[in-house]
């Protein structure tokens, strides 16, 4: 094979009670990545559409995510990259995780896939470090594997996948300003109470039971973050009247998709979650800001090849 054409989907990261820790892959949005397999030794970022992202290598999250693969593996061949962005930069919904799980992915495809897709994230984690100022695997797991992902711990780095309840969709609205995540990780507190770590401990925990369990109403109960959510949703137009509207009109829970400014619910049925789009739409149409609105099954695969050339 010599040449290979992704889909790189987007992702929610952070799910209310699982900061860092949490994150779920979505179906109906996401990049195009072509790499092609060159003779010249070395990875080269060739072409860019739907964004203003730098092309120098070092600089860009997928290369520096396909850099630290190839510091594993020799080859005596290089990569070429083409980058179409769908996902804007600063949405929240995992632009950078997209294109360094993508560039990783496609390379590993072109090698002969020396590397699992779990063994990628630990690649695509050093482009991430690049856009955020830190390694974190909440976006590029569910980009890579599908589903839920849990990253239980980093030393030695440990995720686990876990299927999505069969009725379960997520929808996202993306009011079009850009939050950085390095910026609004400024806001964050060194330090917690011990009140509200063991209520979101316990949220956490219910809520991995309920996706294990398909118990929609344990995972209602357990959408909830009293720590992260009230240092960033100010930072968001109309944060909290979305989240009243949405949880009035069946959301399960509604919470930030990342860092922001993407807002994110999920929903039992396809029926309730494009409800709550409807609701959404209502809402922040009002405002001078443009956005846009997704509705999503859990994508179960994470990236897919749409097309690959020998």
């Amino acid at each position: 094979m010599n040449s290979i054409k992704l889909f790189c989907p987007a992702t929610v990261a952070n799910i209310c009670c699982g900061f860092d820790v949490l994150g779920l892959c979505l179906s109906t949005i996401g990049d195009e990545m072509i790499i092609h397999k060159t003779q010249e030794k070395g990875v080269r970022i060739t072409k860019i559409t739907g964004d203003d992202l730098p092309f120098e290598t070092e600089r860009n999250v997928a290369g520096v995510a396909a850099l630290a693969l190839l510091k594993e593996i020799k080859t005596d061949f290089g990569f070429d990259i083409e980058i179409h962005k769908k996902i804007k930069a600063g949405s929240g919904i995992g632009s950078s995780a997209a294109s360094a799980s993508g560039a990783v992915f496609g390379i590993n495809e072109l090698l002969g896939k020396p590397f699992s897709r779990k063994e990628l994230v630990q690649f695509a984690m050093k482009g991430e470090a690049l856009a955020s100022g830190s390694e974190h695997a909440d976006n590029v797991a569910p980009a890579l594997l599908g589903g839920f992902t849990l990253v239980r711990g980093y030393n030695p780095l440990d995720v686990i996948r876990i299927e999505s309840p069969s009725e379960l969709y997520a929808t996202v609205i993306h009011p079009q300003i850009e939050l950085k995540t390095s910026e609004m990780r400024v806001v964050l507190k060194p330090e917690i109470s011990l009140k509200s770590a063991i209520s979101q401990w316990g949220n956490l925990g219910g809520l991995i039971a309920g996706l294990y369990t398909e118990d929609y109403d344990l995972i209602q109960r357990s959408l909830h973050d009293e720590i992260i959510e009230p240092l960033r949703s100010p930072f968001i137009p109309n944060f909290d009247l979305i989240k009243k509207a949405a949880l009035e009109n069946g959301a399960l829970g509604c919470g930030i998709s990342g860092s922001g400014p993407s807002i994110f619910t999920l929903n039992k049925g396809i029926e309730t979650a494009k409800n709550v789009a409807f609701v959404m739409n209502e809402l922040f149409y009002k405002t001078d800001i443009p956005f846009e609105i997704h509705v999503s099954k859990i994508d179960p695969q994470g990236i897919q090849i749409i097309n690959q050339e020998n």
